[in-house]
């Protein structure tokens, strides 16, 4: 079976309008965060986005691969999420949402790649999925922090780290002004259990 006339070929069309479309969204929240002062999860948003549009060139890419002729248009039926608002909290909770589904339809998507004989593509689809679980324990684990207010508070001490200078301080709560370069709180370093666990730290 040719790739263009196989439902594989409208899934990768459709993931990449689905990855453009939430990288977009992501900066919407990127840009509401940095402008109430929370820098550092703008910059965790930021590193997202980024992946999200190397996904989105993968797919790309794939769709490319084997055609001859340039692509003029692919007609595609899907539905996007457009529930996000001017709200951080509930943003950070919709994009948790929004990498569920996404992982859900990569999975499906893996599988049919599989039935058609795409290998490579199914191991692509699988390989996304990953990450966008992950990115989406990243968004819930802010969400939670942000409404239980414990993003620069925590029941024991801990390491806390000014993103702009490197200072460090080991406290219960992270300063409101950083004592070295005197930034603000929003660019204290986040503790993220989803990335100690990603990278073989210790929580304890």
């Amino acid at each position: 079976m040719k790739l263009k006339d196989s439902v594989t070929y409208q899934n990768l069309a459709r993931s990449y309008a689905a990855e453009c479309q939430a990288r977009t969204r992501y900066e919407f929240i990127e840009y509401g965060a940095r402008y109430n002062g929370y820098k550092n999860i703008a910059d965790i948003i930021d590193e997202i986005v980024y992946q999200e549009f190397n996904h989105a060139r993968m797919f790309y890419t794939f769709l490319q691969k084997g055609e001859d002729e340039q692509i003029d248009n692919i007609d595609i039926k899907a539905g996007f999420p457009f529930r996000e608002k001017w709200d951080l909290a509930e943003n950070l909770k919709l994009a948790g949402l929004d990498e569920d589904k996404d992982a859900q339809n990569y999975i499906k998507f893996a599988e049919i790649a599989e039935e058609e004989g795409f290998p490579e593509i199914a191991q692509l689809f699988r390989d996304t999925t990953e990450v966008e679980r992950y990115h989406q324990q990243i968004f819930n684990e802010l969400h939670e922090q942000f409404v239980n207010q414990t993003l620069y508070k925590k029941d024991k001490k801990v390491l806390w780290i000014c993103g702009d200078c490197g200072y460090m301080q080991e406290s219960e709560e992270a300063w409101d002004e950083c004592p070295l370069c005197k930034a603000k709180r929003g660019s204290v370093k986040l503790i993220l259990k989803a990335q100690l666990i990603r990278y073989n730290y210790k929580l304890d």
